[in-house]
């Protein structure tokens, strides 16, 4: 009883903090019919900041760390995108009622990490005086980009195995050699498909912010202008951003009415079984480099949040056959709020299993 109440009392604590606080008031204005509006300019500005700012502050880190303690997070956190998304094709993706192209779509939207929720969680790790390591935003693309990937080749190789198998038989059962093969489209799509993916991936604003703020950390010397200018302005930001995220929320919300109701279970619950898989290798990478009580909780807020920046314009391009409605309204309509939300808990666990 004293581990719930413990758990219990930290979920209410951080709930009244600022950043949660600018949430739930975003959504609490759309519910209302509120004309607010931030300008879509400003937004896109905010969040490039805010991407700077954390890949600023990881490549600094990454310059001073040891490789063993960055490496065994890193392939941890590439397998954790990778399990999501497997997750997700035995679950979502064969559900009744779910195209599984539209399955594939969100499952891999989900397994990307949101950037805006990680600033979240640091902010919060922040205000609490919880420490983390300062790399942690290096672990980005690997759970990001491992997610991405797998979803889409997924979701074209079942895609060119049905065209084959359409192909092979026309009219009447007739069997015809056009339509696919390991020579064939099947493999001219799956020799490029990887390739494009990176390329596209890496060209979205979301990683091309957090990696050039990553490579100048590493390469430059930007502690000046991060001390200055950066790290001051990171929470007024982040204060702007949720609200921002809040009213998109609620509105999203009415997409989840033109897609089957899987959705909106999967966006309530797969957050929470994403974040366990994510606390769970946080506590690998703990019991062996010594990884800190803070670097747990933000692999589990990475793993439990879902892309609201550069999933859907890769899944977009990639599964133009998917349906937004279903990835977009189920991660930036609850996926992400309840991501958000769902910090205190693994801090509170994180308390609870490591001591913070």
């Amino acid at each position: 009883m004293d581990m719930i109440a413990d758990i219990a009392g930290t979920i209410i604590s951080q709930m009244q903090k600022p950043t949660l606080a600018f949430l739930i008031g975003g959504m609490m204005l759309a519910a209302l019919g509120s004309k607010l509006e931030v300008p879509a300019p400003v937004y896109k500005f905010v969040v490039m900041l805010l991407l700077l700012k954390v890949g600023l502050g990881a490549g600094i880190s990454v310059r001073e760390a040891d490789l063993v303690a960055l490496a065994v997070p890193a392939v941890l956190a590439a397998l954790v995108g990778i399990g999501i998304v497997l997750i997700g094709t035995r679950t979502l993706a064969r559900t009744k009622g779910v195209s599984p192209m539209d399955g594939m779509a969100t499952v891999g939207v989900f397994g990307a990490v949101s950037a805006s929720t990680l600033a979240a969680g640091m902010a919060m790790l922040d205000s609490a005086g919880i420490a983390y390591e300062g790399f942690i935003g290096a672990l980005y693309p690997f759970m990001d980009i491992a997610a991405l990937v797998t979803a889409i080749v997924l979701a074209r190789m079942a895609a060119a195995r049905q065209a084959a198998a359409a192909g092979q038989v026309s009219g009447g059962g007739t069997m015809t050699m056009g339509g696919g093969g390991a020579g064939g489209p099947g493999g001219a799509l799956e020799s490029g498909l990887i390739r494009g993916i990176l390329r596209d991936t890496f060209q979205s604003a979301a990683i091309s912010a957090l990696v050039l703020g990553l490579m100048i950390g590493i390469f430059a010397r930007p502690e000046s202008v991060y001390a200055s200018f950066y790290e001051p302005l990171f929470r007024g930001l982040l204060s702007v951003l949720m609200l921002v995220m809040g009213m998109e929320a609620w509105s999203r919300l009415s997409e989840l009415r033109k897609v089957a109701h899987a959705y909106v279970a999967y966006g309530l619950i797969a957050p929470f079984v994403h974040g366990a898989l994510g606390f769970g290798a946080g506590m690998i990478a703990h019991h062996f480099t010594g990884f800190s009580a803070g670097g747990v909780v933000l692999l589990a807020v990475m793993a439990a949040s879902s892309s609201d920046i550069s999933g859907p314009p890769t899944m977009r391009g990639a599964l133009p056959e998917a349906n937004p409605s279903s990835y977009v309204g189920a991660s930036t309509g609850l996926g992400t709020p309840v991501a958000i939300l769902s910090i205190p808990l693994w801090i509170a666990l994180a308390n609870w299993a490591i001591g913070v």
